[in-house]
C-alpha cells in the first residue's frame, strides 16, 4: 500500500532538479510520476523546451489529478553561448558546447533559491541529478535534506566506490587489466575501461570528480533506478556504503503501460506507432535484432558503414535506428548511394531520429538487442527480458557491460577495448569490424544450448523487474520506505 500522505496535515512535497540530458530527465520524469502516485506533491524544475518535450508524457497523470506541477525557468542561451532553443545535450549542434549548457542550467541557482525563499512551507526533499553540485549548496542553505539520482546501478555505484578506496588503477598503464578488490565477482577492467571520472588526465576533472564524490557522500540518500533482486550482493553492499541510504526503486520505465506513453517518452517519436507495430507483427516472434546506440550517440559514419554491413550479413530481419549526431547525413548519404535500405528492405526497418523503444523491446518479435550498454537501456532490455549485444562506448557503460555480460550472463560483448570519451568520436575511426559484429549478432540470435540458456536467463530477469513494481514488491517497497524516511526527518524538524 502506498503511504497515504495526504491526510497528514502537510502534503510532502519534493523539489525534482533533472540534469538537461535524456539519459537523465527521462527516468527523473518517470520517478516524478511514481511519487506523485504515492500522495507526494512533486514540483520539477525545468526549462521551456524541456518542459515541452519530457513533460509530455506527464500530461495524462496530470489530468488525472496527480499532484505534479512544473517551474519553468528561461534559460539565458546568450550568455553562455548555447543556440536559442538547445536546453538537452543531444539538442547541441557541437559537443564543445556541452560545457557551456552545464553552466546555463546551473545558473538557475538564483531563481530556484528565490523559489523556495517565497514559500511558506519549504519542499521536504530537493532530489537533484548528481552532477548538479549547486542543488548541494542550495539544499545547505534552507536545511533541506538531498537526495540524488544519478541514473546508475549498484554494480556501478561499487566499482565507483572501490576505484576511489583502492586507487588499484592508480599503478596499472592504459591496456593492462587489474582486479577489483572486494566485490562479489571477480571484475577486471583496464584503466582505457573507466569512466572519465578516472580516466580524463584532466586535473579539471579531477577536481570535480573529487567535488562530486563530497557531494554524493553528504547527500542524505541515493536512488537507484535498479532492483534489488538483479543484482542483490551488489544492492546489500552499497546500502552498507551508504549507512542504509540506498533505495533501488526501478525500473522506472516499466511504470509506463500505456503504449502511448510509451511511444512519446522522451521525445515524440520520429516513426508512427501503427507502422512501427505493423512491422513487427509481420515478423516471426524472437526472429529480430533492435539495435540503438543512445540518445547522444555520435558514432563515426566509418564505424557504423560496418555496423551496416553486419546487420546485412546476419541474414536477421533488423530495426536500426541511424543517429551520428551531427554527421548523420554522412551516413544517411553512404545508405542512399550504396542502396542499402533497398537490398535489405524486406527485413529491415530503418528509424531515424527518436525511436519508441519501449514499445519495440516490448514486442514478441524482438529477440535481441544490440546497445550501448547505458544503463536506462540495458535496463529496458532486461526488463523486457531479451538478451544482448554489448558494445559499451563511454561513461560507465564498460562497467554495465561487465554486469550484463560475466554477471547476469544474458549479453554477448563486441570485444571494444577502450573508452571512446563523447565529443572525441574522430580519434577513434573504425573499432569493431563488420565482422565481428554480424558474430556476436549471430550469437545472441541463434539458436543452441547456450544461446537458449542465455534467452532463458533474460526471460526470468525480464519477469522479476515486473514483480519488482508490483505491490509488496521489492521497488514498490523501497519507495515506500524513501517517503517514510523523509517523512520522519520532517515530522523531527518539526518537533524540535
Amino acid at each position: 500500500m502506498a503511504l497515504n500522505i495526504s491526510q497528514e496535515p502537510i502534503q510532502l512535497h519534493f523539489l525534482i532538479i533533472p540534469l538537461g540530458s535524456p539519459g537523465h530527465y527521462i527516468p527523473t520524469i518517470d520517478l516524478a510520476k511514481l511519487l506523485a502516485q504515492h500522495g507526494v506533491r512533486v514540483t520539477i524544475v525545468t526549462t521551456p523546451v524541456n518542459a515541452l518535450r519530457f513533460g509530455s508524457i506527464l500530461d495524462q497523470a496530470i489530468q488525472s489529478g496527480l499532484p505534479i506541477s512544473f517551474l519553468e525557468f528561461q534559460l539565458p542561451y546568450m550568455k553562455f553561448g548555447i543556440p536559442e532553443g538547445c536546453e538537452s545535450i543531444d539538442d547541441l549542434p557541437d559537443t564543445g558546447l556541452a560545457h557551456g549548457l552545464f553552466l546555463a542550467h546551473s545558473s538557475l541557482q538564483q531563481e530556484v533559491e528565490e523559489y523556495i525563499e517565497k514559500l511558506d512551507h519549504r519542499p521536504n526533499c530537493i532530489l537533484s541529478g548528481t552532477y548538479l553540485l549547486w542543488t548541494d549548496e542550495t539544499a545547505k542553505k534552507f536545511r533541506i535534506p538531498r537526495i540524488v539520482f544519478d541514473g546508475m546501478n549498484c554494480f556501478t555505484q561499487m566499482c565507483n566506490h572501490v576505484l576511489h578506496v583502492s586507487k588499484v588503477y592508480e599503478s596499472v598503464n592504459g591496456s593492462e587489466s587489474f582486479l577489483l578488490p572486494g566485490l562479489p565477482d571477480r571484475i577486471e577492467l583496464t584503466r582505457a575501461q573507466l569512466s572519465f571520472i578516472f580516466n580524463s588526465g584532466s586535473t579539471d576533472v579531477k577536481g570535480f570528480s573529487e567535488k562530486l564524490r563530497i557531494s554524493e557522500s553528504e547527500a542524505f540518500g541515493m536512488v537507484i533506478n535498479s532492483f534489488e533482486e538483479l543484482e542483490q550482493e551488489y544492492a546489500d553492499a552499497y546500502q552498507k556504503v551508504r549507512k542504509g541510504k540506498a533505495w533501488c526503486i526501478g525500473p522506472l520505465s516499466l511504470r509506463q503501460k500505456d503504449a502511448s506513453e510509451k511511444v512519446q517518452r522522451g521525445n515524440r517519436s520520429s516513426i508512427d506507432k501503427n507502422e512501427c507495430i505493423m512491422w513487427l507483427d509481420s515478423q516471426e516472434n524472437e526472429s529480430v535484432i533492435y539495435v540503438c546506440l543512445g540518445s547522444i550517440s555520435r558514432i563515426e559514419p566509418v564505424q557504423l558503414i560496418e555496423l551496416a554491413l553486419a546487420l546485412e550479413s546476419s541474414k536477421k530481419p533488423f530495426i536500426w535506428v541511424v543517429r551520428a549526431g551531427h554527421k548523420t547525413d554522412k551516413i544517411e548519404k553512404w545508405i542512399d548511394e550504396e542502396g542499402f535500405e533497398e537490398r535489405t528492405k524486406d527485413r529491415a526497418l530503418l528509424i531515424r531520429g527518436w525511436a519508441p523503444q519501449l514499445l519495440v523491446l516490448s514486442h514478441p518479435a524482438i529477440g535481441g538487442f544490440l546497445t550501448h550498454c547505458g544503463w536506462n537501456s540495458a535496463l529496458e532490455g532486461v526488463s523486457a527480458g531479451v538478451p544482448m549485444v554489448t558494445w559499451p562506448q563511454f561513461s560507465e557503460q564498460f562497467y554495465n557491460e561487465k554486469l550484463l555480460v560475466q554477471v547476469l550472463r544474458i549479453g554477448v560483448s563486441v570485444g571494444v577495448q577502450e573508452v571512446v570519451h563523447w565529443g572525441e568520436e574522430e580519434k577513434s575511426g573504425v573499432v569493431v569490424k563488420s565482422e565481428v559484429l554480424r558474430k556476436a549478432i549471430e550469437t545472441v540470435m541463434e539458436g543452441g544450448k547456450e544461446s537458449e540458456d542465455r534467452r532463458k536467463r533474460a526471460k526470468q530477469l525480464g519477469k522479476m523487474a515486473n514483480e519488482a513494481i508490483e505491490d509488496g514488491g521489492s521497488s514498490h517497497r523501497n519507495i515506500t520506505r524513501l517517503i517514510q524516511d523523509i517523512w520522519n526527518l520532517s515530522s523531527t524538524k518539526t518537533s524540535s
